[in-house]
């Protein structure tokens, strides 16, 4: 008698191999039996999974839980949408080890790094710790639906270690590297899974300083990588400026060759350099073929940023009208945006200049698309604001007039933005779109040196939705793709299951095999998808953010325990904090 069996699915066991008919059998949070589909013995709890997919529980490698751990046992959306792990900590943002006074500036960090209501966090977490292994000590102590682990980031290590100075990105000294080193490897000890760091200008705090390491020296960056070495396990993740790739990889290969440590940095096409990631995919084969462990984490999709006029961005901000209107509550600016003559003013008036970044999504009219029901990732040209403007505009012979071009567009903005009672939506795909290429993630993820990553869930509340890519990635690439060719169920599966747990060292997990840790996904294949994007006000605090619920999954299991049943969570609570890496319950894996 076993206390569960999932009978006669089609299991994609994760190791990247062919679907098959399966039972699979579970005792403890361990899988005991992988057979035959109909012939494991009975089971306590039984699960019907005829005509439905079974899988491991995803590995998403890219989070940012940090505060979240401390008030949601559920960390969603990562838990809507089959993860039975996590990792956070990622690109050197965190809260650990946090000095009593720096806790308002740690949170203004994070806040201007990833986008997450800052009153959120003052009043969701409840503080408690100083070093790195306190933190782990204080979330490990609430229960939890999934398990998660933890990087030390590097902000937070430099502005303990240094004070105001290292805050202020000033260079650090032989003994504030020797100091870093030192706490990194105390924190990995501790159970840290790596170590994160960010390079890119991308990453400001609330009040417009760059991350704390931003521009650390080779001799920062190997101190914080020999850390990994001296404790013997981690990854070194680096948020890298994405046109200096092909430089930074220099020195990221023979950091790579001296720690014999995985070091994953991100990688995206950009507008700036759109063929710019061939080279890196370059690199990565010549750093293989050294046996130097570099890799690059990509995207499920398009890197886009929602607009909308409750969100972050908004496409009207640079139009002095709307930011008249901006102190207003949502109701009264809606009310504002439904007077023809307020439309008129806004679409006419030129805009302001609002720096570089902020006039590119406020600005580019090709690259905006509105948004029915779901969004489509992968927009058709000809479906942007800015072709939807040039084609009204054909009829009155004025679609070569670039100010025409302009008003018109912003009229189309208003008209969407007020769509659904002020609910309305705009995509704007800021990376892995350039040209409408439609075939540059497919290839990316067909690489053998990339990994799944950058879902950055929890994260980028009011802008970017994409802690639902495990969903997407089954849903779109290997079912629902009909613009480019598809990829490999199998492939998929594995590429969020066992080739992103081993990376981290968690050799117990993504795998379905006996011995293997007892985590697992029930998909009804068909019904399976990504819901529309909505907002909600769930933070602490009444804190707003961006939410994916998922259709499809019958049930995900974590440690034996079914935590999500028929896309709504049960209430069991069997998630752990992973200390350091995990050993293979079963040789030869």
């Amino acid at each position: 008698m076993h206390d569960l069996v999932i009978r006669n699915g089609t299991l994609v066991d994760g190791s990247g191999g062919a679907a098959r008919d399966a039972d699979v059998a579970i005792d403890g949070d361990v899988i005991t039996e992988v057979c035959a589909a109909g012939s494991a013995g009975q089971g306590r709890r039984e699960i019907d999974a005829r005509g439905q997919l079974v899988t491991p529980g995803f590995v998403d490698i890219h989070t940012h839980f940090d505060a979240q751990v401390t008030w949601d046992p559920y960390l969603t959306p990562s838990g809507f949408h089959g993860c039975t792990t996590v990792v956070m900590g990622s690109c050197g943002v965190g809260f650990a080890p946090a000095r009593p006074d720096r806790h308002e500036w740690l949170i203004g960090l994070m806040e201007g790094v990833e986008d997450i209501p800052g009153s959120a966090m003052v009043e969701g977490i409840t503080w408690g710790w100083e070093s790195f292994g306190e933190y782990l000590d204080v979330i490990e102590r609430s229960p939890h639906a999934i398990d998660f682990g933890c990087q030390v980031p590097h902000g937070a290590l430099r502005a303990y270690v240094m004070g105001e100075r290292g805050a202020k990105n000033e260079p650090a000294t032989a003994d504030d590297i020797a100091e870093m080193r030192r706490l990194a490897a105390d924190g990995l000890r501790a159970g840290a899974l790596g170590i994160s760091t960010s390079r890119t200008s991308l990453h400001k705090s609330i009040d417009g300083e760059f991350v704390p390491g931003t521009f650390a020296t080779k001799d920062e960056v190997f101190g914080l990588g020999r850390a990994l070495a001296d404790a013997g396990h981690g990854v070194f993740q680096l948020a890298v400026e994405h046109t200096e790739l092909p430089a930074e990889m220099a020195w990221m290969r023979e950091l790579a060759r001296e720690i014999r440590r995985p070091i994953s940095m991100n990688l995206s096409q950009t507008d700036a350099s759109p063929e710019l990631w061939r080279s890196v995919l370059r690199g990565l084969e010549e750093a293989g073929q050294n046996d130097e462990p570099l890799f690059a984490q990509v995207a499920g999709r398009a890197i886009g940023v929602l607009m909308s006029l409750e969100l972050t961005a908004c496409p009207l901000l640079s139009q002095p009208t709307y930011l008249g209107l901006c102190a207003e509550t949502n109701e009264r600016r809606l009310a504002e945006l439904r007077k023809p003559e307020v439309r008129a003013a806004i679409a006419n008036e030129e805009p302001l200049d609002l720096g570089a970044f902020p006039n590119l999504i406020t600005q580019t009219y090709d690259k905006m698309f509105p948004v029915s029901g779901a969004v489509d990732y992968e927009p058709a040209r000809s479906e942007s604001i800015g072709e939807r403007a040039r084609r009204s505009l054909a009829r009155e012979g004025r679609a070569s007039d670039p100010r025409a071009v302009a008003v018109r567009a912003r009229e189309l903005i208003c008209e969407a933005l007020i769509e659904d009672e002020g609910k309305g939506l705009l995509y704007f795909p800021l990376f892995n779109y350039s040209n409408y290429d439609l075939e540059v993630l497919r290839e990316l993820h067909m690489h053998p040196r990339t990994r799944m990553g950058l879902s950055d869930a929890g994260a980028h509340c009011g802008a970017i939705c994409d802690g639902g890519m495990p969903t997407f990635m089954l849903s779109h690439w290997t079912r629902d793709r009909s613009r480019g060719a598809r990829l490999p169920l199998e492939h998929v599966v594995h590429r969020q299951t066992r080739q992103t747990a081993m990376l981290f060292g968690l050799a117990d997990r993504g795998l379905v095999a006996p011995g293997y840790k007892a985590d697992l996904n029930v998909i009804d294949y068909d019904k399976l998808a990504g819901l529309a994007p909505e907002v909600v006000h769930d933070l602490p605090a009444g804190g707003r953010r961006l939410l994916q619920r998922a259709t499809g999954y019958r049930a995900t299991v974590c440690s034996g325990s079914v935590i999500l049943e028929d896309d709504s969570f049960t209430g069991v609570l069997p998630g752990r904090l992973l200390r350091g890496p995990r050993g293979a319950r079963k040789t030869g894996s």
